[in-house]
């Protein structure tokens, strides 16, 4: 798929929002991509989780870690389909951390997958993860890079689609986007 093809797909299922919300960044903008609302699709589950994991194939990937909740759908079947071990992180006081018995050994090749990243602020914590159990990152995907690129985890990645959305900071929101009541979409509260 293409990425306006994947964008299109966002539009046609109600997963692609418009309106006034509150990233958890901390930012607001006027678009959310709700990744869930697409991914309850099987077709679009398996193509997604398809390209992610043909990018990765050649990469001798151990584990696949996703952060809860948002990554674990698209990261179980990008392990699934890679035929390795997948697991999560939650959070705990706020931060990323191995819970429900999880864990990664050392040496592994780890790669780490999201659905959407704006600042990359879950990836980051989870490279932390990685490297500070002794594995490597071997990549990182995601369906949807909201940053349009400017977001660098320095390893190989792929995004399967580019989308520069319209972000503001809580004292710059545009009068035309404060008349729109406010939505806090996303699994964890805004930064």
């Amino acid at each position: 798929m293409t990425q306006e093809e994947i964008l299109e797909v966002f539009r046609q299922t109600g997963a692609l929002l418009e309106g006034h919300f509150v990233l958890t960044s901390g930012y607001h903008s006027p678009h959310y991509f709700q990744c869930a609302k697409i991914l309850q699709y099987p077709k679009y589950l398996t193509v997604f989780s398809s390209m992610i994991s043909d990018y990765f194939k050649d990469d001798d990937i151990d584990i696949v870690i996703s952060p809860a909740i948002g990554g674990i759908v698209l990261g179980t079947e990008v392990g699934r389909l890679l035929n390795v071990r997948t697991i999560f992180a939650e959070r705990e006081n706020d931060k990323l951390t191995l819970r429900r018995g999880f864990s990664l050994q050392k040496d592994l090749n780890v790669l780490a997958v999201e659905d959407v990243v704006t600042t990359g602020g879950s990836l980051f914590e989870l490279i932390d993860i990685i490297k500070n159990s002794g594995c490597r990152l071997a990549g990182v995907g995601y369906i949807i890079d909201r940053s349009n690129g400017k977001v660098d985890f320095k390893t190989k990645q792929i995004a399967l689609a580019k989308f520069d959305v319209v972000k503001f900071r809580e004292n710059d929101i545009p009068d035309w986007l404060e008349e729109i009541p406010v939505t806090k979409p996303g699994s964890r509260k805004p930064v």
